[in-house]
């Protein structure tokens, strides 16, 4: 217990890694196996979960404030890149996309987002790669409206607009090659 808790207050919005955008609704005391246990009761709207975190455990499992201005700004230029696809089997790729994910890191879900788009005049995608891209789009967009407050289809309007920006200009290199 000599790990310093995080605080986080009561209508804080939080990031925990594999859940994504929540907010803190109350901090509880519980007793649980004989032992008094402070907990941020956190609720996800969008899967309606209701989840508690120990305080002492919030720093360990990842839980953070939404990223900086800086990190976010970060993420947006990522989207920006080049796509980069890896020539590794589908199966590898998804796990790594996955993890990128549930890392929680904001750069790293950006990745995922970017190499999965596909412009409307790109090949469809399979199904269980739209399933990774929505749900890191998903993560992202939620991170950016709640830092910008707005709702999520604006933001997810917003990062598929810079996608579609960022196709263009890649698809008019391909062209002219």
């Amino acid at each position: 217990m000599a790990a310093k808790a995080l605080s986080f207050d009561v209508g804080d919005y939080v990031v925990y890694p594999k859940h994504g955008v929540g907010r803190v609704i109350e901090l509880q005391r519980s007793e649980i196996a004989g032992m008094q246990l402070e907990l941020y009761v956190l609720r996800f709207e969008k899967e309606r979960m209701t989840l508690r975190v120990p305080t002492n455990k919030a720093e360990s499992v990842g839980m953070r404030k939404l990223s900086s201005d800086k990190t976010m700004r970060e993420a947006m230029e990522t989207l920006k890149g080049k796509p980069k696809v890896k020539r590794t089997m589908w199966s590898r790729r998804a796990q790594e996309y996955e993890a990128k994910i549930n890392s929680g890191d904001l750069v790293s879900i950006a990745e995922v987002v970017r190499d999965l788009f596909r412009a409307d005049d790109q090949p469809e995608q399979s199904y269980s790669e739209r399933q990774i891209f929505e749900a890191a789009a998903s993560r992202l967009a939620r991170e950016l409206a709640a830092m910008e407050q707005v709702d999520e289809p604006k933001a997810l309007e917003r990062i598929i607009e810079i996608l579609r920006d960022a196709a263009a200009i890649y698809n008019k290199e391909k062209t002219a090659a």
